[in-house]
């Protein structure tokens, strides 16, 4: 049993450090650094995203209370407030960045072959979306969304080989989602699926180009010429392969697309799909869609159970350290979580580990088992001898 870490520490040892002291050489974030360096940084900001610490003074405060329990975060001091703005608001947040997918690539190998959809498909599944964080404009004026507005937007692709993101970008409200999916490189043979704000011709012949397989919902003024009818039973309606033309330019793109009507029992609506996918089912096509409310559900996750709607610095800056890191919290969360044989639900994990951060357990013990009584002392603390009374 480790008795001489906390679980925070055990936590950030998750992080390759080596690989984290790399980054910040080459960044050079640490150049003209006396005694805040990144890595303090970064523990100030996980534990702000682990513990829910409201504001600079929470964090300043919480980690004074365990200062005798740092030295084991690899932190010897912990910071003021006004040297934790400081770093939020000058400290490159690309730094960040550069650590998430670092860290997305560790954990997906870790737990590779983790499937969690039993579709066959030609390669991997993955889903592409974005979600808004709303800002207060008259505090964050550089983020103006709409006339009284202010919001940033986090676009994600989701890999369902365990639910982990494996790209991101933040931009600003008003950024529209299309040219940031032609950022994204995806696999030959692999499967994305998107919704209607990704419709664009020009995204698909991308895609089609990289053998990338796409699956989304048909905009109702699309330009179509039904190729071919094919036979369709149950629930599905028509099932056609057509060819696509742009309605800007009358532009004919010579690939051949397939149409899909699916009717959901259970919805009662008919939902049209547009793929580049002939050979599965529609059934499949119409299972592949479906999967694509998990991006939806990760947004959600990350909204309640992390500090991503408050914000402790109001600078882009600020708001892009504090988002980068809720994201590598999510990642090292959703990795803890699918380690563990207990089954946690998300927000149970994040609740009971917040309360249990500087509790010295074995973290993969503590996971499978958190109310067990470590033997030979107290729950979390240091074993010890009883005195024996004399009367």
């Amino acid at each position: 049993m480790v008795r001489h870490a906390s679980l925070f520490s055990q936590i950030l040892g998750i992080i390759p450090r080596m690989d984290f002291q790399r980054v910040v050489r080459d960044a050079g974030t640490d150049r003209y650094t006396k005694r805040f360096t990144s890595w303090d940084h970064l523990v100030s900001l996980l534990f702000c995203q682990f513990a829910q610490a409201k504001s600079l003074r929470e964090i300043s405060q919480g980690l004074t209370a365990c200062l005798g329990k740092l030295n084991h975060l690899g932190v010897r001091h912990s910071p003021n407030k006004s040297t934790l703005a400081y770093a939020n608001k000058h400290r490159d947040w690309t730094l960040f960045e550069v650590l998430f997918y670092k860290l997305a690539r560790q954990l997906t190998a870790q737990l590779a072959g983790r499937t969690h959809h039993r579709l066959k498909l030609p390669g991997k599944l993955y889903s592409m979306d974005a979600s808004i964080i709303p800002l207060c404009l008259s505090l964050f004026d550089w983020s103006r969304y709409q006339t009284a507005k202010g919001a940033v937007k986090l676009h994600m692709v989701l890999d369902h080989d365990g639910f982990l993101p494996c790209f991101a970008r933040i931009t600003l409200g008003k950024r529209h989602d299309v040219p940031i999916g032609r950022q994204f490189w995806f696999p030959p043979g692999s499967v994305v699926v998107v919704d209607r704000g990704y419709f664009s011709v020009d995204l698909f012949a991308q895609w089609i180009r990289g053998h990338v397989f796409f699956v989304t919902r048909l905009v109702a003024n699309s330009r179509l010429t039904v190729v071919e009818d094919r036979p369709c039973e149950g629930p599905v309606l028509r099932d056609q392969f057509v060819e696509f033309a742009a309605p800007q330019t009358r532009k004919r793109y010579p690939y051949i697309m397939r149409r899909i009507e699916y009717y959901d029992e259970k919805s009662d609506r008919v939902f049209v799909y547009l793929t580049n996918q002939l050979e599965a089912s529609a059934l499949t096509i119409a299972e592949v869609y479906r999967q694509r409310w998990q991006i939806e559900l990760f947004f959600k996750a990350i909204k309640q159970n992390l500090r991503i709607k408050t914000f402790i610095g109001t600078s882009p800056n600020a708001v892009s350290c504090q988002i980068w890191t809720a994201l590598i919290t999510m990642l090292l969360m959703r990795f803890l979580q699918l380690r563990s044989r207990r089954g946690w639900a998300l927000s149970n994990l994040v609740a009971l580990l917040r309360l249990n951060l500087f509790t010295y357990r074995d973290l993969w013990r503590w996971l499978d088992d958190p109310f067990e009584v470590p033997p030979g002392g107290p729950p979390g603390g240091p074993p010890y001898e009883q005195l024996a009374l004399r009367f």
